[in-house]
């Protein structure tokens, strides 16, 4: 199983929910024998006979019956384990029994039956890891932020009052000077007091790959200087040289990636803002590179034309589609819910379309 069907699944199962404690949640770690689980589950049917509610003790044993049926039928445990969900969703009135290992070997043994399935053992599985942190820096002004597989998020933007310069001359003009100087100086520490809060911890838990410096004129370079109180681990993962930007916010965050390319060639995002980017140039065009729409996209990888599939995350055509890329040679591009272009693709586009490898004349 692949971490984005994973995802889907526990999105789905978060959605289910029981009036009693009748949802089971299942862990089995890698060598933990199926017969002692089995038994285990077994006892558990039988005390279930002490239950007075009978849509209640109904509920339970169907979740527990059909989670031993599935179960009785492997051998071992797979080499990452084993995660059962099984119960009935009250207010569909669905019925649900689910067994797979995940990409990760399971953490822990766990059963439990509640009024919802336990999914936190599985959540660290599809946490987004390969992260940029990225801090935009003026003399007065910062945007503190993150670079993930899905999308950039704005963590933080800063604004401080720094006075101008002071023009009278003489000894008041050097003290003035000097106060200004120091004020810029404490702002550069307080963002990096920030920018430790925000980072370390993904440091820490080995998500951050690397964090990315930027800002107009040697306001940036300054702030490398005199920010002591940056932490050594964040340092250590400053990639490149700082970068010249204009803009702070959002729109300065995107520019820093559009300008960091070399150094981020292999992060996701990056892939998607220019897959987006080059869809955006063909279309404005009108130069017959692009195709739209289920059958069109379909049509033009039958013919061997698409070099690049663009489709929403949430498509049910996901699957499908990654099957004919690979059959294709073409490049499957998934588009993030985050990004600021997805609702624009999904309402104008219908949640897919390629970019082609030769003009296709309609």
């Amino acid at each position: 199983m692949d971490r984005r069907t994973l995802k889907n699944i526990l999105k789905e199962l978060k959605k289910w929910h029981a009036h009693a404690t009748t949802l089971l949640s299942l862990y089995i770690p890698p060598g933990r024998p199926i017969s002692e689980v089995v038994n285990m589950l077994r006892q558990e049917l039988a005390i279930t006979e002490n239950i007075k509610l009978k849509k209640t003790r109904d509920a339970v044993q169907w979740a527990l019956t059909t989670a031993i049926e599935r179960l009785s039928k492997l051998r071992e445990t797979p080499k990452n384990g084993l995660v059962v969900f099984s119960g009935i969703n009250e207010d569909t009135d669905d019925s649900m029994v689910l067994l797979f290992s995940p990409p990760d070997p399971v953490p822990i043994y766990f059963y439990r039956t509640d009024k919802e399935f336990h999914t936190e053992f599985l959540e660290p599985m599809v946490e987004e890891s390969d992260i940029y942190g990225i801090i935009i820096i003026e003399r007065d002004e910062a945007t503190i932020g993150l670079l993930k597989p899905s999308g950039i998020q704005v963590l933080d933007e800063i604004e401080w009052f720094i006075p101008g310069k002071h023009h009278k001359g003489g000894q008041s003009q050097r003290r003035f000077d000097r106060i200004i100087e120091q004020m810029v100086e404490e702002f550069y520490k307080h963002v990096a007091e920030k920018a430790n809060s925000y980072f370390i911890p993904l440091v820490e838990e080995g998500k951050m790959k690397g964090v990315i410096v930027a800002g107009p004129g040697y306001a940036k370079h300054d702030f490398l200087k005199e920010a002591d109180n940056l932490d050594y681990r964040i340092r250590k993962i400053i990639v490149g040289e700082p970068i010249d930007v204009a803009y702070q916010g959002i729109v300065g965050l995107r520019e820093v990636i559009v300008k960091a390319k070399d150094i981020l060639t292999k992060q996701r995002f990056v892939e998607v803002i220019s897959a987006i980017d080059e869809f955006k140039y063909h279309i404005a065009k009108g130069d017959g590179y692009v195709v739209y729409g289920l059958k069109d996209v379909e049509t033009a990888l039958e013919n061997g034309a698409v070099d690049k599939i663009l489709i929403c995350e949430e498509s049910v055509e996901v699957e499908k589609f990654e099957k004919m890329a690979s059959e294709g040679g073409a490049k499957l591009i998934l588009l993030p819910s985050s990004m600021d272009e997805y609702s624009w693709f999904k309402d104008t586009f219908g949640c897919v379309a390629a970019i082609t490898r030769y003009p296709i004349t309609t």
